[in-house]
C-alpha cells in the first residue's frame, strides 16, 4: 500500500510534469513583480530621503523662547501658538516640527509663512494667486512633521502658526530643525499595495496566458483561482472595515482596547448613539413580547399634532430640554422600527438571547458583504458557464472585480451602521436568490431549488423592499419553459411554479401579520412615520424632484482634486422649488464608472445575440436589470432623497447588465483576432477607472468615519501615498 510520503512525492513528480514550465514562468513574474515594488519602495517612494541627504541642517531650539525646564519641550500655548524665526539669511527646503509623541495624539493645522528673494514681506491668498496652504501634521505621526517648503533664494523670516479650533493645548514640542534630512522609512503596506498593483497589472495584461483559459474548458482550474480572488478580497473588505474601528463595536485587548472590559477574548459595546441602537432595541423588546422600542417619547412629542414636523419637534426639544429618538418611527405613543426586520431576527435578536448584549452591527454588514460577493461571483460563473460558450478565466475576473468592488458595498463598509445593513444583507439575498434559481432551471429536481431562491428574494422585502425590482428578473428565467413551452400546464411544472411562489406568500404573511400588529395595516411598514429632516406622511411623490436626482445618481461628474484622495463632494444645485433631501455624494454611476459606457450599445450587442440564439432570456435579464436599476433609483429619489448609501440599491443591476453585455460581445469574436485583442485593452482601461474611483471613494475624509474620529490615523495614509511631499 502506497504511504503518504510516496503519494506526495507521485502527486509532485505529475504536477512538475505537467505545468513545471508554466510554474516556473509563472514564478518569474511574480518575483520580478515583486523585485520592481521592493524597487519602488526604496528609491522612489523614500525620494525625499536621497533629496534631503546633502541639507546642512540647522536646529532653531536656540532661538526658541517657550521652553519647559522640567520637561525639557517647548510648549505652545492657547495664548502664544506662534514660532516666529527672523533674519535667517540662509536657504530653506524644510521645516521638522519635532512633537513630542507622549503627549495625546491630535491633529493640527500649520499655517506657513515666509519672506525670500520673491517676496519682501509675508505673503498670502489674493484674488489672483494662492499662498503657501494650510498643511495638517500629526503629533503622532512623524512623516507628516516633515514639511517641504517651495522657496526663492535665500529666506529671510519664517513664522508657523498653528490654527484651527477644537486644538487641545499646550503642545509639546522637542524641535524645530530646518533643513532636516527626511528619514528612511519602508512602509510594508505600501510596498504590498504597490506589488498587488503590479501583479494584478502583470496577470490582466492584453497577452496574459489567463485569457486562453476557459471557464468551460478547465472548470476546475477555473474554479481555484476564483475562490482564491474572492479570499483576497474578503480579506482587504474585512481590512477595510475594521480599520474604521470606531464604528466596529467591537473591542479586544488589542483593537479598540479602550472599550475592552478586561476579561473576555471580546466584546461588544455600542458605538454611533442612541437611535443607532434601535435594531438592538427591538431585540430586547421582542424577547419581552413587543414589538416597539422600549424607550417611553416624552409627553411633548405624545401632545403635538404633527409629531412628524422636524421644527416644531426641534422647538418644543429646546423648551423642554426632553431629548427624543430621531429616525424611528413614531406612531400611537410608542417608537418602532421601521427597518426591515429580517436583520433582527437573523442576527439581533439570536445573539441577544445567548449572550444578553447588543449584536456589533457592523460584523452583521461584513458577514452580509462577504455573502454578496460570494454570491456575486457563483452567479457570473453560472450564467459564464451555462450561458456563453467562450468565456475565459481572464474575462471572468476582468469583470468580477468591479461587478463586486463597484457596486456600492465599499461605502456600506466604509459606513457600517444600521443604515446600511438592511441594504448590504438585501443584496446578498438578491444575488443567491438569482443563483439558487438559475441552478434550477438545469437541474433534474428543480423545486429545493426554486423554494431556497424564493425564499432569499422574498426575505429581501422584510431588510431592502426596494430591491424587490429584482424578483422580475423571473419573468425572463421562466417565461420560456413555464408559459412558452406549456411546462406550468404539467403536473411536475405546476409543482415547481407553486414552488416559486409559496416563500412569498409565508413571507409576505409574516411581513404582513408584522406590520399589522404594529399600524394596523398589512402593507405599511412605518417609513411614512420616521422622525426625520422632514414630513414623511406628507412628502408623497413630485416629478420635479427626478431631474436633479437622475443628474445626482447618474451624469454628475466627479469632482476631483491635485490632493488624496483626489474626489471631493460633488457640488448640487437645483430648481425643484421645494425641500429636497441631500447628503454629500462623489458623482453619478454612469460618469464615474466607465465600465458602464457599454450599457448606450445595448439594443446593437442585443441584436447580435438575438441572430446567435432563438431564446432571449439573457436579453430578457438584460433589459430587466435596467429597467429595474433606474425604476429603483428614482424611487429612492422620491421616497427618502438623494445618498451616498442609496448608489448600493441600483449599482449592481447596471454592472451586472454591463457585464452580461460584453460577455455578448467577447462571444462574437474570433480568439484571436485584433478586435478580442482590442476588446481586452479597452475593457482593462474601463475597469481600472472604475475600480480606482471606487477605491478612492473609500478614503474621502467625511462626518463619523476614521478620518473625523482619528484624524491623526488618516494621516498616516495620506503620507503613505503623498510621499513627494
Amino acid at each position: 500500500m502506497p504511504t503518504v510520503r510516496s503519494n506526495i512525492q507521485y502527486a509532485s513528480r505529475r504536477f512538475v510534469r505537467d505545468h513545471g514550465a508554466s510554474a516556473k514562468r509563472i514564478s518569474k513574474r511574480v518575483l520580478l513583480m515583486v523585485l520592481i515594488a521592493l524597487l519602488l519602495e526604496v528609491f522612489v517612494f523614500n525620494f525625499n530621503y536621497f533629496a534631503t541627504r546633502g541639507y546642512n541642517s540647522i536646529n532653531m531650539n536656540d532661538q526658541l523662547e517657550l521652553r519647559e525646564p522640567e520637561k525639557g519641550v517647548y510648549l505652545l500655548t492657547e495664548v502664544d501658538h506662534v514660532i516666529e524665526f527672523n533674519d535667517l539669511n540662509t536657504e530653506v527646503h524644510n521645516i521638522w516640527l519635532d512633537f513630542d509623541y507622549q503627549q495625546p495624539a491630535q491633529q493640527l493645522t500649520i499655517k506657513i509663512q515666509f519672506t525670500d528673494a520673491a517676496h519682501r514681506t509675508y505673503f498670502d491668498t489674493t484674488e489672483y494667486t494662492i499662498g503657501v496652504p494650510e498643511v495638517e501634521v500629526s503629533t503622532l505621526c512623524e512623516q507628516s512633521e516633515y514639511i517641504n517648503l517651495n522657496t526663492s533664494g535665500m529666506v529671510g523670516s519664517l513664522r508657523i502658526e498653528v490654527v484651527g479650533e477644537d486644538v487641545d493645548y499646550p503642545i509639546q514640542l522637542n524641535n524645530v530643525v530646518i533643513n532636516a534630512k527626511h528619514p528612511f522609512v519602508f512602509n510594508m503596506t505600501r510596498f504590498m499595495l504597490a506589488a498587488g498593483i503590479l501583479l494584478l497589472g502583470c496577470m490582466f495584461r492584453p497577452g496574459s496566458s489567463i485569457y486562453r483559459v476557459g471557464i468551460n474548458a478547465r472548470p476546475r482550474f477555473s474554479k481555484g483561482v476564483i475562490i482564491a480572488t474572492l479570499v483576497v478580497e474578503i480579506t482587504l473588505m474585512s481590512s477595510y472595515l475594521l480599520f474604521g474601528s470606531n464604528l466596529v463595536g467591537v473591542a479586544t485587548g488589542g483593537y479598540n482596547s479602550g472599550s475592552w472590559d478586561g476579561s473576555s477574548i471580546v466584546n461588544t459595546f455600542e458605538v454611533g448613539g442612541d437611535n443607532a441602537q434601535q435594531y438592538a432595541e427591538l431585540a430586547k423588546s421582542m424577547t419581552e413580547g413587543k414589538l416597539y422600542l422600549e424607550e417611553e417619547p416624552p409627553d411633548w412629542l405624545k401632545e403635538m399634532s404633527d409629531p412628524y414636523d422636524r421644527g416644531a419637534r426641534d422647538e418644543l426639544q429646546k423648551q423642554t430640554g426632553e431629548d427624543y429618538l430621531f429616525d424611528v418611527a413614531y406612531y400611537d405613543g410608542h417608537y418602532y422600527v421601521y427597518f426591515g426586520v429580517v436583520p433582527v431576527i437573523l442576527f439581533y435578536l439570536p445573539f441577544y438571547v445567548l449572550t444578553g448584549a447588543n449584536f456589533p452591527t457592523a460584523i452583521g454588514i461584513l458577514l452580509a458583504v462577504m455573502a454578496f460577493a460570494v454570491g456575486c461571483s457563483a452567479l457570473l460563473h453560472r450564467f459564464a458557464r451555462f450561458h456563453f460558450k467562450r468565456v475565459s478565466l481572464g474575462l471572468y475576473l476582468l469583470l468580477q472585480i468591479p461587478l463586486v468592488m463597484c457596486s456600492g458595498v465599499l461605502y456600506l463598509l466604509k459606513f457600517p451602521t444600521f443604515y446600511s445593513l438592511p441594504i448590504s444583507l438585501g443584496l446578498a439575498f438578491s444575488v443567491w436568490g438569482l443563483y439558487f434559481w438559475t441552478c434550477g432551471r438545469t437541474a433534474r429536481r428543480r423545486c429545493g431549488w426554486y423554494l431556497a431562491g424564493s425564499l432569499c428574494m422574498a426575505l429581501v422585502a422584510g431588510c431592502r423592499p426596494q430591491l424587490l425590482v429584482l424578483s422580475l428578473v423571473a419573468f425572463p428565467l421562466f417565461w420560456r419553459p413555464y408559459i412558452t413551452e406549456r411546462r406550468l400546464f404539467t403536473k411536475k411544472g405546476a409543482a415547481e411554479f407553486a414552488c416559486l411562489l409559496a416563500p412569498y406568500a409565508v413571507v409576505a404573511a409574516g411581513l404582513g401579520a408584522y406590520n399589522y400588529a404594529r399600524f394596523g395595516s398589512f402593507t405599511d411598514f412605518g417609513a411614512n412615520y420616521n422622525l426625520t429632516v422632514n414630513d414623511m406622511t406628507k412628502r408623497g411623490w413630485n416629478i420635479g424632484r427626478l431631474a436633479p436626482a437622475l443628474f445626482a445618481y447618474f451624469l454628475q461628474p466627479a469632482s476631483v482634486s491635485g490632493a488624496f484622495p483626489f474626489i471631493q463632494a460633488a457640488p448640487f444645485d437645483t430648481t425643484y422649488m421645494g425641500q429636497t433631501i441631500k447628503e454629500v455624494t462623489f458623482g453619478g454611476i454612469l460618469a464615474c464608472l466607465p465600465l458602464l459606457w457599454v450599457l448606450p450599445f445595448a439594443p446593437r450587442i442585443l441584436r447580435m445575440r438575438s441572430a446567435q440564439r432563438s431564446t432571449h432570456t439573457v436579453a430578457g435579464v438584460i433589459g430587466t436589470l435596467i429597467a429595474g436599476g433606474v425604476i429603483v433609483a428614482l424611487a429612492d429619489a422620491q421616497m427618502a432623497g438623494i445618498l451616498q448609501r442609496y448608489f448600493a440599491d441600483f449599482s449592481f443591476m447596471f454592472l451586472a447588465a454591463a457585464v452580461l453585455l460584453v460577455f455578448i460581445v467577447n462571444e462574437n469574436l474570433k480568439p484571436k483576432a485584433m478586435s478580442t485583442n482590442l476588446l481586452t485593452k479597452v475593457l482593462l482601461v474601463l475597469v481600472a477607472v472604475s475600480a480606482l474611483y471606487s477605491a478612492l471613494l473609500c478614503f474621502v475624509p467625511e462626518t463619523g468615519w476614521v478620518s473625523d474620529a482619528y484624524p491623526w490615523a488618516y494621516q498616516d495614509i495620506i503620507e503613505m501615498i503623498q510621499f513627494w511631499t
